[in-house]
Order: C-alpha cells, then sequence, then structure tokens
C-alpha cells in the first residue's frame, strides 16, 4: 500500500533502541518479523500525551505502521501487546534484557531473516520477566543460542566441558527456541557454563555492551 511516494507497511516486532532527536523525536532500532532490523523516526513521540511515547520504549513488541520513504521510515502508529513491565520495575531484570536488545543490536541487519532473533529475544524476555527462572541460565542460553543462530559456535570448544554441561550446550543446539527455558542446572554445572559463555563471547562479540558491565558486578 502506497501513500503519494511513501509505501505503508505494518512490521511485527520489537523496540531494541530508542534515542531522543530535537526536542520532541524518537530515533528507534527496531527488530521486525518482515525486514529485519530497521530505523524509524517518531515524530512528536516525547510530547506529552503522544500515542507513540510509550510504544517507542525499548522492550516494547507489537505491530508497527510505518511510513517507508526514500532512506528512512516513520512511524504513524502501533499496537502493543508486551510492553514487558516487569522489567522496568526490576532492575536487575532491566539489564539483563538491555544487555539482550544489545547483543540483538550488534548481530542483526536490515533485510536480514532474523526471525530466529527475534523469537529468542521475545522469549528471553519473557523468562527474565518470570520469578520462575535464574537470570543467570537465561543469560547462558541467550548468549549460546544467538551465536548459534548466527552460525559462529565452534563445535569442538563443547568437547571441554563436563557431560551435564555438554548436554546443556547440545540440548540447546538442537531445541526450538519457543521450548528452550524448560530447565534448570545445579549451581556447579551453572558456574562452568557461564565460564564457557563468558570465554566465548570474549572470542566471538568484538564490542563492549555497555549494559554487561553493570550486569557482571550485579552476578
Amino acid at each position: 500500500m502506497s501513500l503519494g511516494m511513501q509505501e505503508i507497511v505494518v512490521l511485527t516486532g520489537i523496540v531494541i533502541k530508542a534515542e531522543p532527536i530535537g526536542e520532541y523525536d524518537r530515533r528507534v532500532v527496531l527488530l521486525t518479523k518482515e525486514r529485519g532490523k530497521i530505523s524509524a523516526f517518531a515524530r512528536g513521540s516525547r510530547k506529552p500525551g503522544s500515542r507513540l511515547m510509550a510504544p517507542t520504549n525499548p522492550f516494547s513488541f507489537g505491530q508497527f505502521r510505518l511510513y517507508a520513504g526514500r532512506s528512512s521510515y516513520s512511524m504513524s502508529e502501533a499496537e502493543i501487546s508486551n510492553y514487558f513491565e516487569e522489567l522496568r520495575a526490576d532492575f536487575a531484570g532491566a539489564y539483563y534484557g538491555m544487555y539482550f536488545l544489545e547483543i540483538c543490536d550488534y548481530y542483526t541487519r536490515e533485510n536480514n531473516d532474523e526471525t530466529g532473533m527475534l523469537k529468542l529475544l521475545y522469549q528471553s524476555l519473557r523468562a527474565v520477566a518470570s520469578p520462575g527462572f535464574d537470570n543467570r541460565l537465561v543469560r547462558c542460553v541467550f548468549e549460546l543460542k544467538a551465536i548459534m543462530i548466527n552460525g559462529e559456535f565452534p563445535q569442538e570448544k563443547a568437547r571441554t566441558l563436563g557431560e551435564t554441561a555438554a548436554y546443556t550446550v547440545d540440548f540447546i543446539m538442537r531445541t526450538p527456541v519457543e521450548k528452550l527455558f524448560t530447565f534448570e542446572l545445579k549451581d556447579e554445572v551453572l558456574q562452568e557454563l557461564r565460564r564457557f559463555c563468558g570465554q566465548l563471547c570474549k572470542r566471538l562479540l568484538d564490542k563492549n555492551f555497555k549494559s554487561l558491565e553493570i550486569l557482571e558486578n550485579m552476578e
């Protein structure tokens, strides 16, 4: 559908970054099912009472109606199905969530099929928002699956792990994202998995994540 020179698109996705532009606007980065990672301007979204104020906050998941111009998108409406409000009330949970958003921003690209990363992000945020999960384990699962989805996982490295930790890595590799957060680990196995993930991320993720430093001081 188009309006003049602008195509109207409706995309399903989540806000992974937001920054102020000028006095009243925001630039947001969306991870979408249909078009991968895109940037969009939300004009007037910082004005009191704007219907775009809440939907342009990080973690907002739903459908976004955008005008696609020649070089950028502009957001006109949003129908949010999950704001992940639990994370806004949980200091530690919020930083886990922000770390996941940063990794998604690092890994994803425009016009790529990023369905796997979008599903992983959504399910990981749900797990962090739930009191029934150990956030340290959620972080390990997210890091490993993100690396696997992007085809960078060195399988030979997992052979250095103990039997239970190695089985856990294999389970994460083989299991669909929707069924990942269904297990617990004994503390000694979790510590082994955390060390493994830490080494892997330092080797493969060539970036300093702002939220990670705060997160590691909390763990």
